[in-house]
């Protein structure tokens, strides 16, 4: 069963750690210690959820959703107390990013995903001839999303949004999905009985939600609907055709791992700063054996680019290009578009990182800690905006900042190291 997970919500509907963390596929998901929260109790509020139910349905009647429509999908529907919880509880700990990657592009998967793609070429195809998108990124998504259709998630998904849509933190994201989930049963895409994903309303074996359903899914068998639950020609080509319109670059690669010179500066390794794949180039930034950017053939050289370092200056380095951010338009995290990009590039025959993790690194994944980390920080006066306990851009540059003082390399690499060289150093008065 799927730990809830929000693949295509913008990061300013959900924060970025709830975006980073619960997006996570469920076969490479990271234990979790969630931080309690009351929950109400859901039989004290069921006649306020059954008096708002009823006049969700008569605004939904109004925006010409069908009685019948109405009637099927809100049968035995109640105020869910999980989905309550989950939506209140925040993760406490996240996951070092070779722990992660090492169970999203195991061995496993990469030869599951090689079967899936001989299986399915066909389908996959059709879908990468008429959007431009490789089959081995389809793919891959569709390993992380839902372990090739094996994991649907065990919500029903109108509940879920109606418990959403009632109160909470995300009221206004249910009820407009919510509607949207409507408008896909009114439509004979699927029938409410079938509707079933996470508690955040992600559906189908690529994980979309109600309103990227309606704006991008696509009938890949010509049968009228949209099934994006049981039919693998209509989830491969709504995979790719949500990425084609995201900005997907035909025959162009994703990312690249790369040598940094020895005075590069680290303060330019940011998903946020982007140069041209020339001006990478002439800043000395090369391919991992030396190659110069330039010899890519199949990427513009003044395409933009950004440089990554997501385990700090001893880990790879990556050049990611803009097919990378499209990607990350899917999930907003930089882990989970790394593992697509390189599972596409493993399932293509390719090989795993040439630059070890550094595991012996002790990177900083409680919440407690890394509020602390920035509550330090903030009181020696750096800019970190709100202790919040996400690792955002402007805490990284505070860190590079910090690091720079204290003789540190300033990749912006949040370590327990780090964590302990601020606790000693005395803030100013």
């Amino acid at each position: 069963m799927f730990v809830a997970r929000f693949p295509l919500i913008p990061a300013r509907v959900l924060g970025a750690v709830m975006f980073a963390l619960a997006a996570l596929p469920a076969a490479a998901q990271p234990s979790v210690v969630r931080m309690s929260a009351p929950v109400p109790d859901a039989a004290d509020q069921t006649p306020a959820f059954t008096a708002w139910l009823e006049g969700f349905k008569a605004e939904a009647k109004a925006k010409g959703i069908g009685q019948g429509t109405l009637d099927a999908a809100f049968a035995n529907v109640d105020l869910n107390p999980r989905v309550i919880e989950l939506n209140e509880n925040q993760p406490e700990f996240s996951r070092a990013i070779w722990d992660y990657m090492d169970s999203a592009v195991s061995s496993d998967r990469v030869s599951k995903g090689r079967t899936m793609m001989r299986k399915y070429r066909k389908s996959l195809g059709r879908a990468e001839r008429k959007h431009g998108v490789p089959a081995s990124v389809i793919t891959a998504i569709w390993s992380l999303e839902s372990n090739f259709g094996q994991n649907l998630g065990g919500f029903n998904v109108i509940e879920a949004l109606s418990t959403l849509a009632f109160e909470g933190r995300r009221a206004s994201f249910g009820r407009e999905q919510l509607l949207a989930a409507l408008k896909i049963i009114e439509n004979g895409d699927i029938s409410a009985g079938r509707m079933i994903g996470s508690w955040a309303g992600a559906m189908g074996q690529t994980q979309f939600i109600p309103t990227v359903f309606l704006q991008y899914a696509e009938d890949g068998n010509g049968d009228g609907k949209r099934n994006l639950w049981d039919t693998r020609a209509d989830v491969f080509v709504s995979t790719a055709n949500y990425l084609e319109q995201k900005g997907w670059v035909e025959n162009a690669p994703c990312f690249d791992e790369v040598r940094l010179p020895e005075n590069f500066d680290y303060a330019q390794a940011d998903i946020g700063t982007e140069k041209s794949v020339s001006d990478w180039s002439n800043a000395g930034v090369t391919l991992w054996d030396g190659r110069s950017l330039k010899r890519r053939s199949d990427q513009d050289s003044g395409a933009l680019a950004a440089v990554l370092l997501p385990a700090g200056h001893r880990g790879p380095a990556f050049i990611a290009y803009p097919n990378f951010k499209v990607v990350l338009a899917y999930n907003n995290a930089i882990s989970y578009a790394l593992a697509i990009c390189q599972l596409s590039n493993r399932f293509n025959g390719g090989g795993s990182f040439r630059t070890a993790w550094p595991r012996e690194e002790m990177p900083i994944l409680s919440r407690i800690d890394r509020v602390e980390l920035q509550t330090l920080l903030s009181q020696r006066r750096y800019d970190v905006g709100e202790a919040d306990g996400v690792i955002g851009r402007r805490t990284r540059e505070a860190i590079r900042v910090y690091q720079r003082t204290a003789g540190m390399k300033p990749d912006g690499f949040a370590t327990l190291a780090l964590l302990q060289s601020l606790r000693k150093s005395p803030a100013p008065n």
